[in-house]
């Protein structure tokens, strides 16, 4: 999952940010309208995080630009204030959900994880492919009944090949879905991490690497005629 966190407090969008990447969901910052909007323009979010006051074109005005592009991202309002009126106006303008500072961030993470389910209804929040079976509420893997361990990153890039359903994901898509706009396009880390995650679930490979494609669950795991294992490794 990878969230747009829109926030002018910067201890505090920081805070979230890091906070989130604990539950491997990767986050980006915009320090105020302008930049969220730009964000927005070049980045595909899961979801939006949208603090109300911010400098530049409001939070309000970010919101109807989120509800008008018709994107479909679910927006979850920060604000300072408590009162009803504050929360109404702010459903009016198309926010999803509403979460009143101060706050936990465990509360946050739920209500994210609430949205995400919410806008992909039709998938059940438990997914079983190939004989995994991901848990994204409390971040479990298991593998033919067997639990496997993996490292946030590991499991980040894991659900979205598994949302993907057995479809083709580029190292492109897994860099923009899994990772932050920090992240070097040219870095090997997807590969790195793909590699690392096929091991950690072990034999017979469940993920396959699709020659100059990208990578997908293969749902009738194991070595293909013609792949090699190190050439699955190498992938």
């Amino acid at each position: 999952m990878r969230v747009l966190i829109v926030e002018d407090e910067p201890y505090l969008a920081e805070a979230v940010r890091d906070g989130l990447r604990l539950e491997a969901i990767a986050a980006d910052i915009a320090g105020d309208g302008d930049t969220a909007m730009e964000l927005l323009s070049v980045n595909c979010y899961d979801l939006a995080v949208l603090d109300r006051d911010i400098p530049g074109p409001s939070g309000d005005e970010v919101a109807r630009h989120i509800v008008a592009s018709g994107s479909g991202i679910p927006i979850l309002m920060l604000t300072a204030a408590d009162r009803i009126d504050d929360k109404a106006s702010g459903f009016e303008l198309g926010a999803d959900d509403y979460l009143t500072k101060p706050f936990e961030l465990r509360e946050l993470v739920l209500r994210l994880r609430a949205l995400d389910r919410r806008r992909a209804y039709a998938r059940p929040p438990v997914r079983e492919i190939a004989g995994l079976r991901l848990d994204p509420f409390r971040r479990e893997v298991f593998r033919a009944g067997r639990y496997v361990a993996l490292t946030r990153k590991q499991f980040a890039v894991l659900e979205v090949l598994v949302a993907a359903e057995g479809g083709i994901v580029s190292a492109e898509e897994l860099l923009e879905r899994a990772w932050d706009e920090n992240a070097d396009p040219l870095t090997n880390a997807v590969r790195i991490t793909v590699s690392a995650l096929r091991k950690r679930l072990g034999e017979p490979w469940v993920i396959a690497t699709v020659a100059g494609a990208g990578y997908r669950i293969d749902t009738q795991p194991g070595t293909r005629p013609g792949t090699s294992r190190e050439a699955e490794d190498r992938g």
